[in-house]
């Protein structure tokens, strides 16, 4: 019995195989097509990931061959690297405030303004997605949050007599991720907000008027049971680069609080990364911190995924 189901399962295996390689063969011409970026997308891809994750059971500083030293980079980075723990907690915090809430007020505020006048809808499309594409906006938070008299909220402070000198925004512990956390979430709603604003655009509305006859009665049942299952491509798309967004933050803690900040109360698992491969030089041990960095992304977006595909079901 056993024998018999192991063959018949070997044989569909086979059968499955042969109809894969002759499809190949047919679409050949496709593949040709998509050579080039197959190439280009391995070499500057996968095999720099594949690098990185062999560097990183290595002692490796660029100048000198690679030192095999197994483990001991990831033993090191999460039982004697107390500002990698703070690196996390901070990337963490971070990625749940930003990652979720973000994402929700990015859709939300497609949902609501894709009833406006064309005008207006461009207007408020532009408002939320050049923070995104301005390697400058942090500049605003910067200036507002300034630590001396020269600060825009600190010196309207003084002015009223709030307070007698200026507060330490961008150096105090207490402040800083205060400060740093609605520049994020601000510069990261642009790219997904985009994609939903498109989503919602592609939508039938003859669907709309068949819900309405089938038997829903308001806009929440709308959204539940036609408009979310059809931007299902629209919402794992801003999903995943919410999540990107969350877990690659480095560049505004590092313009806002300082590199590196006080107390590294600002540092984030990107920003440790930055600081061991670009400015110790210490690869190996850089190359640990991008495999955990990519592996907790990977664990992130699956999860994510699984709950996306429970909407509307």
């Amino acid at each position: 019995m056993k024998n018999d189901l192991l063959s018949k399962y070997i044989n569909k295996k086979k059968l499955q195989l042969s109809d894969t390689w002759h499809r190949a063969k047919v679409m050949k011409f496709c593949y040709l097509f998509l050579l080039p970026y197959a190439v280009l997308f391995i070499t500057f891809n996968i095999m720099p990931m594949i690098n990185s994750i062999y560097y990183s059971f290595t002692n490796f500083n660029i100048l000198e061959k690679p030192e095999f030293i197994g483990l001991r980079n990831y033993m090191n980075l999460f039982l004697q690297d107390e500002v990698f723990q703070t690196a996390v907690k901070n990337t963490f915090i971070i990625a749940i405030i930003t990652g979720p809430v973000g994402y929700i007020i990015a859709f939300l505020f497609a949902w609501l303004i894709n009833e406006l006048p064309k005008w207006v809808r461009t207007l408020v499309v532009f408002f939320f997605y050049a923070p995104s594409i301005s390697g400058s906006a942090y500049l605003i938070f910067k200036n507002l949050f300034q630590d001396d008299a020269y600060g825009w909220i600190n010196s309207w402070l003084i002015k009223i007599g709030f307070v007698s000198k200026p507060i330490t925004f961008l150096t105090n512990p207490e402040y800083v991720m205060k400060v740093i956390i609605p520049v994020i979430l601000w510069t990261s709603l642009g790219t997904g907000f985009l994609a939903f604003v498109a989503g919602l655009k592609g939508i039938d509305q003859a669907q709309y008027e068949a819900g309405y006859i089938d038997g829903i009665q308001n806009r929440w049942q709308e959204l539940w049971f036609i408009t979310l299952p059809n931007m299902k491509p629209m919402l794992l798309f801003g999903a995943v680069m919410s999540i990107t967004t969350a877990f690659n933050v480095c560049e505004i803690p590092m313009q806002i609080a300082g590199y590196p900040s006080t107390d590294y109360c600002a540092r984030t698992i990107v920003t440790h990364l930055f600081d061991y491969g670009f400015s110790r030089f210490e690869m190996g041990y850089a190359s640990a911190i991008a495999t955990v960095l990519f592996l907790s992304m990977i664990i992130c977006n699956k999860l994510i995924q699984a709950l996306l595909n429970r909407v509307g079901h």
